[in-house]
């Protein structure tokens, strides 16, 4: 196995086109915008969104739309060809003015430090989303969600499906249904086709679910078991979908739950890790049977199973902490059952 050794070979892997991305890219028409660009997985998506053009040998303009507060993040969406947009997206006159294109991500929400500032959690998350969509009224739009819409589920039920009526836990949550039904409204209204990508977790090496629990082993510190089961996929693949749902917009919305096929224990994911680090894994709090589960059968059927697989991330999670890899420190809060981020 290859392990991943540094933050430019992580890029590189993460951004890496597929067969299937650059086949994707040399029949899709019109140019990409990538709204929300400066977040944890936008640079890597825009730059896999480049590279699968350039194999393509297409010519079409790739634009990364965001506040840009990182001018490293900027430089870093420039590198690889793209154009970079410094646009706040809470000003609908700002939004006016970026480039109409026919495909768009929209990547744009708010999660951590929600239970501090509710009110910029639905402004950012609800009300941000209507004047991109009256903007990009004519263009194909995959809308970032996530699994959190859904209610608690027990393992044995296989994960929350796309036809399940959501059932969001929080202020954290509702925003994100809210943020989907401001999309499903457009749509429905002026027959902008969308899909709602709704995604957990992306890991990433840096941070994600495995991150969080192979540090708390790594460094002594209890793994909680309040929610005894996750998600998890490799962040490149969370990226190819996304690129490649493109081909799945519709009106009124189709929604596309996105993750691995796994649901992964997390006391068996914290033994691992222990098992790898020559440590003991300390345990807090009790099982309580449900979990936020989502079922990505649909997904992996029409856009095929991830390159990564369960058993290859957790390997590279365990090498990236031994050898000190770079973090974010950014937790995931898998573990909190109240909504309250």
């Amino acid at each position: 196995m290859r392990y991943i050794e540094s933050e430019e070979q992580l890029e590189d892997v993460l951004s890496a086109p597929g067969p299937a991305d650059v086949e994707f890219m040399s029949r899709l028409t019109g140019d990409i915008i990538i709204l929300g660009a400066g977040g944890k997985m936008g640079p890597s998506l825009v730059r896999l969104a480049k590279r699968a053009t350039e194999a393509a040998g297409i010519g079409r303009r790739i634009v990364a739309a965001s506040r840009f507060s990182s001018r490293t993040v900027r430089d870093e969406v420039e590198s690889s060809g793209a154009e970079a947009i410094a646009c706040d997206l809470s000003d609908p006159c700002q939004v006016a003015s970026l480039p109409r294109c026919e495909n768009v991500i929209y990547m744009a929400g708010r999660k951590f430090g929600s239970s501090d500032r509710p009110d910029l959690t639905w402004i950012m998350n609800v009300l941000v989303p209507a004047a991109v969509l009256r903007h990009f009224a004519s263009s194909r739009i995959v809308a970032f969600s996530t699994g959190n819409v859904y209610p608690f589920v027990e393992p044995g039920t296989g994960g929350s499906r796309e036809a399940d009526p959501p059932d969001p836990v929080g202020e954290y949550a509702q925003s994100c249904l809210g943020r989907e039904r401001v999309f499903e409204y457009f749509s429905k209204e002026q027959g902008t086709r969308v899909l709602l990508f709704r995604l957990n977790y992306a890991v990433d090496l840096r941070y994600g679910v495995l991150v969080d629990i192979a540090r708390k082993v790594y460094e002594g510190h209890p793994v909680s078991l309040t929610v005894g089961y996750m998600n998890a996929v490799w962040q490149g693949d969370a990226n190819s979908y996304a690129l490649r749902s493109l081909d799945l917009c519709e009106s009124p919305p189709r929604i596309l739950n996105v993750t691995g096929p796994e649901m992964v224990s997390v006391r068996q994911a914290a033994g691992f890790f222990a098992a790898r680090f020559r440590r003991n894994a300390i345990f807090e709090g009790t099982e309580t049977g449900t979990a936020l589960l989502s079922n990505a059968s649909i997904c992996h059927s029409l856009l095929g199973p991830p390159s990564v697989k369960l058993d290859q991330l957790t390997e590279w999670v365990a090498h990236w902490i031994e050898i000190g890899g770079a973090l974010l420190n950014k937790p995931t809060h898998f573990e909190v059952k109240n909504g309250k981020y």
